[in-house]
């Protein structure tokens, strides 16, 4: 059954197959969403003289607040909803949105119904699964028998047909979307709040990618009207910021969300951070702190040999469509063909066949190089 773990394991162990096989190739990584540049001297200073200043007895500190340090709540709500009505008291400080979506799961708990975005990121499912919430896994289609799949594909704008879907009590929605790279526009945001209240639902909005936003969508969801009354967002310091190996994030749940018995959601979710985390690292959070004081080569290189390519705008991550093909016969053929490690499709869901994925993040002149070798495999 497909997973994360199981996704990157298989990946994993053909790399290592490849790299036997080919000892003296340059082996390039689009898949995994890690990124490569080093951080600025501001920040990595900055965490430096924290950690230095443990050692004497004017800057120790031991645990913060579990809620986060209140000065960079407070700075998170201004520099990411300036225009916005996010107070720093509904914004929770994290080690990454990958674990805060573990503790909303725990939040929500095994009783309630979902849906996700197909293809959509794994953790979405496979905290579904570890809660108890997914129901079997039917090898005929690939997917949970209790997860309502909404279908994300070019026909329909990456944006699912709300009028066949149906009702949940949360919705998983990520935009920009991994791995599609659609950024979903402001009309379709208001269709998916209008869904989310005419039946109760609530949307987990995840907006790690909003920092690549460069049209007129929007990058959060709380710009859409009504928005706070059934939404909860989550994002991170990870891809935008380089802190993939540092750690941090945040969840923002609004004041005005509640059950239907009227009891805030805020409070449960405090009480989950405050049992079961004990705050993100001092040190992370002053690199996070100090952190707040264009289409690439790669979408036109497989443009220009006359492939369908989506992303790449919005997002760090390139969709390619090779139709009637099997994304893992895609990965071993770019593989093998030009040494570049890709992720296939079929690991973000069912509607993630035909396609893979490929990461933006390298050095520059690896992806320029990359992009000249898969110029050379499809012209």
């Amino acid at each position: 059954m497909p997973c994360a773990v199981v996704l990157q394991t298989k990946i994993s162990a053909r790399e290592l197959e490849h790299i036997k096989k080919y000892p003296n190739a340059k082996l390039i990584s689009l898949g995994i969403g890690d990124t490569t540049e080093p951080l600025p001297d501001i920040i990595t200073l900055t965490m430096a003289d924290y950690a230095r200043a443990l050692s004497t007895a004017e800057g120790y500190r031991g645990y913060g607040a579990e809620q986060g340090n209140k000065a960079l709540r407070k700075a998170i709500a201004e520099t990411f909803y300036k225009d916005l009505p996010v107070k720093d008291t509904e914004v929770f400080v994290s080690d990454g949105s990958q674990c805060d979506i573990s503790r909303l799961q725990l939040l929500l708990g095994n009783n309630v119904t979902i849906a996700v975005q197909d293809p959509s990121f794994p953790a979405y499912i496979d905290s579904s699964v570890i809660v108890g919430q997914a129901g079997d896994f039917e090898d005929e289609t690939g997917k949970y028998r209790n997860i309502e799949y909404m279908k994300c594909e070019p026909q329909n704008q990456f944006f699912p047909d709300l009028s066949t879907t149906s009702r949940t009590d949360v919705i998983f929605f990520c935009s920009p979307n991994n791995p599609t790279g659609h950024a979903a526009s402001r009309e379709q945001l208001e269709e998916l709040v209008e869904f989310a209240r005419h039946n109760g639902s609530v949307i987990i909005y995840d907006s790690s990618y909003a920092a690549y936003i460069t049209d007129e969508s929007p990058q959060s969801i709380f710009e859409i009207p009504g928005a706070r009354e059934v939404a909860i967002e989550i994002s991170s310091f990870s891809k935008f910021a380089g802190f993939t190996g540092i750690r941090l994030g945040w969840t923002v749940v609004p004041e005005e969300l509640f059950y239907s018995n009227g009891f805030p959601v805020i409070n449960d979710f405090n009480r989950i951070v405050c049992t079961c985390f004990n705050g993100a690292s001092n040190i992370a959070q002053a690199g996070g702190l100090a952190c707040l004081s264009s289409e690439g080569f790669m979408v036109e290189t497989l443009a220009s040999v006359g492939l369908k390519v989506y992303g790449g705008a919005n997002a760090p991550y390139v969709w390619v469509h090779f139709p009637g093909m099997k994304s893992w016969d895609l990965f071993t053929k770019i593989l093998e063909k030009t040494h570049i490690i890709t992720v296939p499709g079929c690991g973000f869901g069912p509607g993630g066949e035909e396609y893979i994925r490929l990461g933006a993040f390298g050095h520059r002149e690896c992806i320029v190089e990359a992009s000249g070798r898969l110029r050379s495999l499809f012209s």
